[in-house]
């Protein structure tokens, strides 16, 4: 989880918006909510889907979608392995 990721509970609480009314303009679960409040990207299904989520999210609360998706993929690319190289040159393919 990125430790820098703004205080989102805070925010939204201070706008007075409640998880349940999000959860029905949105269609996300109270828990995939609460995943992305607490950074916790484990809990959703991943790839593009995350970012639809987040960026639901983000507009639900009054918060900037851009600034919260470079959290959630700066906090993704720490994490990630990175990727081995499949790809092999003619002179290993040739021996």
């Amino acid at each position: 989880m990125n430790n820098n990721l703004p205080d989102l509970r805070a925010w939204r609480k201070h706008r007075g918006i409640s998880l349940d009314s999000i959860s029905a303009s949105t269609k996300l679960s109270i828990r995939q909510l609460e995943a992305i409040e607490s950074g916790d990207l484990s809990k959703l299904p991943g790839g593009i889907y995350n970012t639809s989520y987040i960026r639901q999210y983000a507009r639900a609360i009054e918060f900037d979608e851009m600034e919260l998706l470079a959290y959630y993929n700066n906090d993704q690319r720490e994490e990630a392995p990175a990727p081995r190289s499949t790809h092999r040159t003619f002179w290993q393919l040739a021996r």
